[in-house]
C-alpha cells in the first residue's frame, strides 16, 4: 500500500515538473548511414529545456521519424537537467565555454540590454532564464556544438557568494558593476 502511494506522488511530481518547464527544438537534421542496400535515413533532434528560474538541460535523440526524435530528444533533456547560478536576470561575470570547435563567450549586461545572441546561445539562454546578456559564438557554427558549448559556459559558473568567498573579498566587490551598492 505504502509503495503504490510513493509511486503515485512520484507521477503527480514528473507530471507537475512536465507542466512547468519550457522546452526549445534547436535543430533538426537528417542523417544517413550507408548500408549494404544503400543509405538509411534519420533525423537527429537538439532540444534544449529549461523552467526560466536558473535550470538547464539538453537533450540529443534520433530516430525515423521526426516526432520520435523530438520526444526522445525531450525525455534526454529532463534527465539532464543541472541548476546554473544566475544574479536577478544575468549572469555574476563574464565566462568563456568550449565544446568540440565551438567557443561561446558570454558577458553580463545592464537591465534593458536583452539576450544579444543568435541560433543556439540564444534558445539555452531564454530557457534557462537569462533576460540580459551579451555573447560571441566563434569556431564552428554547429548548432548542437554551439548549445553544448553555451551549457558547458553556464555550468562553470559559481555564485556571488561563493566567488567571494574564494577570493577572500567582499559580495559587493565582486558584483557587476551596475548592481553594486555605495558605502558597502
Amino acid at each position: 500500500m505504502a509503495e503504490r502511494e510513493k509511486r503515485n506522488r512520484r507521477e503527480r511530481r514528473r507530471e507537475e515538473e512536465r507542466e512547468e518547464l519550457e522546452e526549445r527544438v534547436v535543430d533538426i537534421r537528417r542523417v544517413a548511414k550507408v548500408i549494404k542496400g544503400g543509405r538509411r535515413f534519420a533525423f537527429r533532434t537538439v532540444v534544449v529545456v529549461g523552467d526560466g528560474k536558473g535550470r538547464i538541460g539538453i537533450g540529443v535523440g534520433k530516430a525515423r521519424a521526426v516526432p520520435d526524435s523530438i520526444r526522445k530528444a525531450n525525455e534526454k533533456a529532463r534527465a539532464t537537467l543541472r541548476k546554473v547560478s544566475l544574479v536577478e536576470n544575468t549572469i555574476p561575470y563574464q565566462i568563456t565555454g568550449e565544446h568540440g570547435g565551438s567557443v561561446v563567450m558570454l558577458k553580463p549586461a545592464a537591465p534593458g540590454t536583452g539576450i544579444i545572441a543568435g541560433g543556439g546561445v540564444r534558445a539555452v539562454l531564454e530557457v534557462v532564464g537569462v533576460k540580459n546578456i551579451l555573447t560571441k559564438s566563434q569556431g564552428s557554427p554547429n548548432l548542437l556544438n554551439v548549445a553544448m558549448a553555451t551549457i558547458h559556459a553556464l555550468k562553470q559558473l559559481n555564485s556571488p557568494e561563493k566567488l567571494a568567498s574564494m577570493r577572500g573579498k567582499s559580495l559587493n566587490e565582486v558584483r557587476p558593476v551596475w548592481m553594486r551598492r555605495k558605502g558597502e
